[in-house]
């Protein structure tokens, strides 16, 4: 049966990167089709990913690095995501429903605005979640809110045929404290199959990249992305958590530092947060941004 993901992933031509990396996702499958997780496989890793924009999908090697980490594990029951893209006072989550997918960019291809993410219903996944937080914890359900760029374009590389359910949780602070209190609430759904996953960048300095020379790592990203890396093999969450007067090169590496928060999330839903993490992709894209993604057990 054609979804009308497929039927919108059909459309891309034939020559583009994504369309390329969606045909060896489907070698993949035909060859060594991925298994979806039981309880025999005990508890799911949470994930912390480094994404871009829509050029993304030009990047033949960086979606592989993607897809292939995500071949690695048993495929989720369902995915639980935190955007850097959506912030908010209090905790809301996506529609549980089919909902449009939230194309939160501009100035790009008019086909990155065709893409298509529909998954299924989340609704079970939803009680998960509200069953996590504390009663006294107002969770709002956006029924007029899809999936934003920062949730539906690494999925979209990661799981390209949209059949998991997929909600996404705001990011209602960016006190690592509050955040890692969050991921550990949210630690007891990787025991049922669900992918606890931060979304981010680990270097999101834009407004400091010169386009002239994208090939040269600034100092101010590669220093913080040292620092992150050190923090991270040595499970110094304590360490991470001061980046507001710890990080090197902070300023530029993160202007504002929702790119980088998403990982307090993942590093809570740890089964222990101060053990050395496992890095799955390194190294600079764009002009020298930090691509740094890693999973916890």
């Amino acid at each position: 049966m054609t979804t009308s993901t497929a039927a919108a992933d059909a459309l891309v031509s034939a020559s583009h990167p994504f369309a390329r990396h969606l045909e060896h996702h489907a070698r993949s499958q035909a060859r060594s089709p991925r298994r979806t997780w039981t309880t025999d496989d005990g508890v799911l890793p949470a994930l912390y990913i480094s994404h871009g924009a829509p050029p993304t999908f030009t990047d033949a090697a960086w979606m592989r690095q993607m897809h292939d980490w995500a071949s690695t594990m048993p495929t989720p029951r369902a995915i639980l995501i935190v955007s850097a893209h959506w912030e908010s006072d209090s905790i809301g989550i996506t529609s549980t429903v089919p909902t449009e997918l939230v194309y939160d960019f501009g100035g790009f291809d008019p086909m990155y605005y065709r893409m298509r993410y529909d998954t299924p219903d989340s609704g079970p996944l939803a009680q998960l979640v509200l069953d996590a937080l504390p009663d006294t914890v107002h969770v709002h359900e956006h029924r007029d809110r899809g999936l934003d760029h920062g949730a539906w374009l690494p999925l979209k590389v990661m799981y390209p045929d949209a059949d998991i359910p997929v909600l996404q949780l705001s990011l209602p602070t960016s006190d690592p404290t509050r955040l890692l209190a969050l991921g550990a609430r949210l630690r007891g759904l990787r025991e049922q199959g669900v992918l606890v996953m931060g979304s981010g960048f680990m270097t999101h300095g834009l407004p400091y990249i010169d386009w002239r020379r994208p090939d040269v790592v600034p100092a101010w990203s590669s220093d913080f992305d040292t620092w992150a890396a050190d923090a991270l093999d040595r499970g110094d969450v304590d360490e991470l958590a001061r980046f507001s007067t710890r990080a090197p090169g902070l300023r530029f590496a993160h202007p504002t530092v929702e790119h980088f928060t998403p990982l307090f999330v993942t590093l809570g839903a740890a089964t222990d947060p101060t053990t050395p993490v496992t890095t799955a992709i390194d190294g600079f894209i764009f002009g020298g941004l930090s691509k740094r993604s890693f999973h916890v057990a």
